[in-house]
This record gives structure tokens, sequence and C-alpha cells, in this order.
């Protein structure tokens, strides 16, 4: 039999009231009740009932983040930083894996099951424009990421700055004297929401090598089905096998650089000193592979807060204003890949 606040109270001594208070964290608890509340809530398992809430003020303290992919470190990082700010405001955050699926986000921009959540936060891979513009989401929705960025769509939209980043990761290696820069991450297929962000860091690539006044090498930007160490892999191989092999690369994502540094070594070329790497999005095992990666580091924390405060002003009607389109901060993070310091030291540091 499932328990009730009453049950509680009984068990703690104290009001329904008194339970109620601490269930939603009110300050206005002494610290002895509080523990003898909580005590009670352990012993008899109690778990809120959210449908209930729900129906009584229209919200149950919980947000649903949706993304495409479960196994990328950079979207566990995203949804950590989310985590992170929406308990600092006593929400809860559901994951949900959409696997890029259009149908799948279309289910979200739905609401998925409204009286189990307040508000979305969506990575949108499939959707296209009509998506969004046909339809108003029945659930308050911020979106995250370059798909639909430069799409006249009625909600708060979360991007990184790729043209920008990517022109500050290239300039990087030109810094260094390398000469023959690839770039590995332009995908093939386009309509991939990804597609969208490789084409902007191709961009700020090609604009720092205008800029230093070097020709563009059309053998030197790969293509890849996918950000994955295996392509990584395969396309530095790729690389390996011109006549005239790239003295720098700049990968896309982390992932496909951690890819690539892999296959130089079993080419038996040294990093940096025959080719420098360097990736984008700063995941934990940039700074803990040998050598330690170079890397361009979006601010996920801010990323986090922007997503969540900008939802929750949404949610409570405090946010009424025509829908934002942020680009986020970043900041070059100098490893071991291009001649920096290891991981474990630029952290401690």
């Amino acid at each position: 039999m499932t328990a009730t606040l009453k049950d509680v109270a009984q068990r703690a001594g104290v009001s329904i009231k008194t339970v109620s208070n601490v269930v939603h964290d009110y300050v206005h608890v002494t610290e002895e009740v509080r523990k003898r509340v909580h005590t009670a809530l352990e012993e008899l398992n109690y778990q809120p009932n959210l449908p209930a809430r729900y129906l009584r003020n229209g919200r149950v303290g919980v947000l649903a983040f949706a993304i495409p992919d479960l196994s990328n470190p950079y979207f566990s990082d995203l949804g950590n930083a989310i985590i992170a700010a929406a308990s600092a405001r006593s929400y809860t955050v559901l994951i949900d894996c959409t696997g890029g699926e259009r149908a799948h986000e279309s289910l979200v921009l739905d609401g998925l099951r409204p009286h189990l959540i307040d508000g979305v936060i969506l990575i949108p891979f499939a959707l296209e424009p009509e998506d969004l513009q046909s339809r108003q989401a029945k659930t308050p929705l911020v979106l995250l990421g370059d798909h639909l960025l430069d799409t006249d769509v009625p909600y708060d939209h979360l991007a990184n700055s790729n043209v920008a980043a990517a022109r500050l990761a290239t300039n990087h290696l030109l810094h260094l004297g390398r000469r023959r820069i690839a770039a590995i991450g332009t995908l093939e297929a386009l309509s991939i929401a990804s597609g969208a962000g490789s084409l902007r860091r191709l961009r700020g690539y090609t604009q720092a090598l205008a800029e230093a006044g070097l020709p563009l090498d059309a053998q030197f930007i790969i293509q890849v089905e996918s950000y994955s160490r295996l392509n990584g892999a395969r396309a530095m191989q790729q690389l390996l096998a011109l006549d005239h092999p790239p003295d720098a690369v700049f990968c896309f994502n982390d992932l496909l650089a951690l890819g690539a540094m892999r296959a130089l070594h079993e080419a038996g070329r040294r990093i940096p000193d025959d080719v420098a790497v360097i990736g984008f999005d700063d995941i934990e095992e940039a700074c803990f592979a040998i050598p330690s990666l170079t890397t361009i580091a979006p601010d996920k924390e801010k990323i986090g807060e922007l997503a969540v405060s900008f939802l929750l002003g949404r949610i409570d009607g405090t946010r009424t204003s025509q829908p934002d389109r942020v680009e986020v901060p970043f900041r070059l993070i100098v490893r071991e890949s291009t001649g920096g310091l290891t991981g474990i030291e630029e952290e401690i540091n």
C-alpha cells in the first residue's frame, strides 16, 4: 500500500502541513523536525503523487532533457550542467533519448506526458522548421544546438559559437607554425542537425586559413558519417595516405580527435611533433588521453544555467519577451597534443 502524507505525519508526530513543507524544502522548519520527517519518509518509502500535484497547481517540479545520443560524453556533460542548475531551483530532471528521430522529437514537442513534466530542454536533430512553426509545443520548450538556429521558431535557442571557436582553434595551429592543416568532421548527411554545426566549424576553419593567406585544399577536408572515435581514426588514415599529409588537424569534436590520435600512434607519427591535433567539446577523456588533447571548451555550465533559467521563466510566466538566440562563450584549453601541458596539470593550474 502506498504511503500518504498523512501516514508520514503520523509516523513523525507532526502535522500534514509540516510534512508538505519538508517535502517542498521550505526553510521555516527546525532541523530536528526536518530530520524526523525525513526518517519517516524513508521508513515508509513515501513517493510523491505527481499527477495529483499537477492537478492541484499545474506543476510537478520536473523538467525533461531530450538528447539524441546517450553515448556522446558531451551530451552527458550538458545533462550534468542542466541537472545542477535545475536542482539549485528544486527541480528534478528526466533524461529522454530521442535517437535523433523525427517522430520521437515530435513526441517531445507534445510534452511527452504533460502531467509528468513542466518543461522540456531539447537538442533537435531531425525536426524540420515546419514542425516548430506549424504548432506550439504543449509544454514550455528551450532548444539547444545549431539545428534550426537560423530558423524563425518561437522558442529560446542556445548554441555554441562555432564559427569563432573554429577560427580560434585553427589560428592556434597556425601560430604553432603549421601550414598543412586538415579538418575532420563535415558530415556526409547534412540533413543531420549536427551538419549545421559542422558547417559553421568549417566556416571558421576556412576563414582562419584565408586570413593567413593559405589556400584551401579540398583533400584536407574529410567528411564523416558521424562523430565517433572510429570515424576519426578512419579519417586520419585517409589523410596519412596522401602524398603530402597534414602537419596538423582540427577535429570537429573530441571523439573524432581521440580516434585520429590513435591512428597517428599506430602509424608511428609523433603528436605533436609530426602532427598537432586539436578537438572540440572538452570531454573528460580529453585531459586523460595520452597525449592529453588540446580542445575548445564550450561553457557547458553556462549552457545549463541559461537553459534552465529561460525554461523556468517561460513556465512561471516571468519571461514574456521574444525568444532569444544566444551563442555561449568558450575557451581554448592547450594541452600536450599541440605542445602544451598535460591535461591534469592544466586542470590543477
